[in-house]
């Protein structure tokens, strides 16, 4: 057994991968990893803006779609052949019904992630970066499939959601405004003591929300029909800050439930020297104390949310608009007009 095999068996926390290039697929590297005990695979716009730009993989495809679509249009074929070809190949190994699609944790997007619940279809939440979104999301797909069953469907078990929190992103933004608040380096250093804990006490007090609301006897109303939980996932798990460990956002963030998408160093070091054990909820207390430290040294929790959240789909949107900028550019070389 893999230590990735061994966080599911032993912990209950499924390890995916955080990226999905096209090679990949066609020389056995994915189904290596899978081997290893990858349970599931992550992709997003600036994932697939990285493939297609620095492959040639997709040329061939590309220019024969160009004769009968346009460039976007060309694109959407481009991404769902990939993402169709490994759904299946993750249904075979696993038998379960795997394909999530990403939906934005905006504002905007809650109503639609109710009623995509409601229609029996397995979503992804993604950009979470607070609290209080978080219990938004979670309340949308527990409502959203009491709708489900309703409807009539007696049956709720292909059901399926997680709900993303980007993680380090979150220290990023923290640890900005701490130095900021300490007067720079050299300066408070108890505020600057504070830095590189805040995502971790965040997600560890996420999963004390989701423990919550996916208990008692509502959601055993709706378990007893087969509903699935929709598992809180840490995005964004390599670490940004050098000064940190490497493996912050996955040796401390295990527990059932759960899953930990990870781009491909971080899996290869987590098999290489992680420790499978149990630590989402090994002290919720120290974890509510260090947000309220945080809010007493002057940082603005929902703000930082908000700041994230516009930054990230703001990410995303620029991925996609260089995407199909770099894509035209290809089809320009290929001597094919805008179209």
């Amino acid at each position: 057994m893999t230590k990735l095999q061994d966080l599911y068996s032993e912990q209950g926390q499924s390890p995916w991968l955080d990226n999905l290039r096209r090679d990949w697929l066609r020389n056995g590297h994915l189904a290596g990893v899978v081997a290893s005990g990858v349970r599931g695979v992550t992709s997003n716009p600036t994932i697939f803006a990285k493939a297609i730009e620095g492959e040639d993989d997709y040329d061939e495809q590309f220019e024969s779609l160009l004769a009968t679509t346009t460039i976007e249009g060309a694109y959407w074929e481009l991404v769902i052949a990939d993402i169709i070809k490994m759904a299946r190949s993750l249904h075979d190994r696993i038998n379960t019904s795997n394909l999530l699609v990403k939906v934005p944790a905006t504002a905007e997007c809650v109503p639609a992630i109710h009623q995509l619940a409601a229609e029996g279809r397995s979503i992804n939440v993604t950009l979470i970066f607070g609290l209080p979104r978080y219990d938004e999301v979670a309340e949308a797909y527990v409502s959203g499939l009491e709708a489900y069953a309703a409807a009539g469907h007696a049956d709720l078990s292909k059901v399926a959601g997680v709900a993303s929190f980007f993680v380090s992103r979150v220290d990023t933004e923290i640890d900005r405004r701490l130095e900021q608040l300490a007067g720079g380096e050299g300066g408070d250093a108890e505020i600057l003591g504070l830095r590189g804990q805040a995502a971790v006490a965040q997600a560890q007090e996420a999963y004390q929300h989701f423990l919550r609301i996916f208990s008692g006897p509502r959601w055993e109303a709706l378990a007893a029909k087969g509903a699935q939980v929709q598992r809180p996932l840490w995005a964004s798990t390599s670490t940004k800050n050098p000064a940190y460990s490497d493996l912050l956002y996955v040796d401390d963030l295990i527990g059932p439930d759960t899953v930990n998408t990870m781009p491909e160093g971080t899996l290869q070091a987590f098999a290489d020297h992680g420790t499978v054990a149990r630590t989402l909820d090994a002290d919720p207390p120290a974890a509510s104390d260090l947000l309220a430290r945080l809010a007493e040294v002057g940082v603005d929790l929902d703000e930082v949310s908000s700041t994230l959240e516009d930054e990230g789909v703001h990410s995303f949107a620029k991925s996609f608009d260089e995407l199909i900028q770099s894509l035209s550019d290809k089809a320009g070389a290929l001597g094919h007009g805008e179209s």
